[in-house]
């Protein structure tokens, strides 16, 4: 028997399923303004909590291509075939990456996603700055350093971090490294400056068949802190 499907959020309804993965300490309530938008263009929306994220169970075990493969089974669990567009930021893009060749999506965008993972880190060394920084990621401390935050965002950001498992993702990070690439055709949206897609990263993936586009002054969390620009370069993949 599989593991169960991880828990999600839905908007919408219909035969066009978009798939949305969160980033590290976030869960599928960070999407809260950009699902609703997506579902209002006929689509279906479903936002995953990630393993040891949210509502999801924590795997002490977990890899990046068991998350992924988590990710994939759940998606598969909604019997819905294959999503049209599925859209990951960062630690979320990372794992649709890995996820892609399962979930096989018409189009994956990526947002602000690393696209490497070293490995080998000291597992309790990482258990105890996810623990310290679960601790501090309070309504209190989003306020003073995300200015671009709403009062909304912060409480579900605070909310993510209280569902937030440190060691399922020290796991993780002192498991096996490894590189996962977007596919030609895929899309990738990122801060510029960004501190996960530079320059010559964002050359090669051009090189490579991947489109890219730059949200100049964004935050990492390319939707907070500029909505507009985040949807605007969204409007290609969801019009097609």
């Amino acid at each position: 028997m599989g593991a169960a499907p991880l828990h999600h959020l839905e908007w919408g309804e219909g035969d066009r399923l978009v798939i949305l993965l969160h980033g590290m300490q976030g869960s599928a309530e960070s999407w809260w303004r950009v699902g609703p938008v997506i579902a209002d263009r006929g689509y279906r929306v479903v936002a995953l909590d990630l393993p040891g994220h949210g509502e999801s169970a924590p795997d002490r075990e977990l890899t990046v291509e068991r998350a992924a493969e988590a990710v994939a089974g759940t998606v598969a669990s909604l019997d819905a075939g294959s999503p049209v567009i599925a859209i990951g930021h960062s630690l979320g893009g990372q794992l649709l990456a890995a996820a892609a060749g399962l979930m096989r999506p018409g189009r994956a965008v990526y947002v602000d996603s690393p696209f490497t993972a070293r490995g080998g880190w000291d597992h309790d060394e990482v258990l105890a700055d996810h623990e310290q920084s679960k601790l501090s990621r309070t309504y209190e401390y989003l306020r003073e350093t995300r200015p671009f935050y709403s009062d909304l965002d912060c409480e579900v950001e605070a909310r993510a971090a209280l569902g937030f498992d440190p060691a399922t993702w020290a796991a993780v990070a002192s498991g096996p490294g490894g590189r996962w690439m977007p596919s030609p055709g895929s899309l990738v949206i990122r801060a510029d400056p960004s501190s996960y897609v530079g320059d010559d990263l964002a050359a090669e993936l051009r090189a490579a068949g991947v489109e890219v586009v730059d949200i100049p002054g964004a935050a990492h969390s390319i939707w907070y802190s500029d909505f507009d620009a985040f949807m605007a370069a969204l409007e290609p993949v969801l019009s097609s």
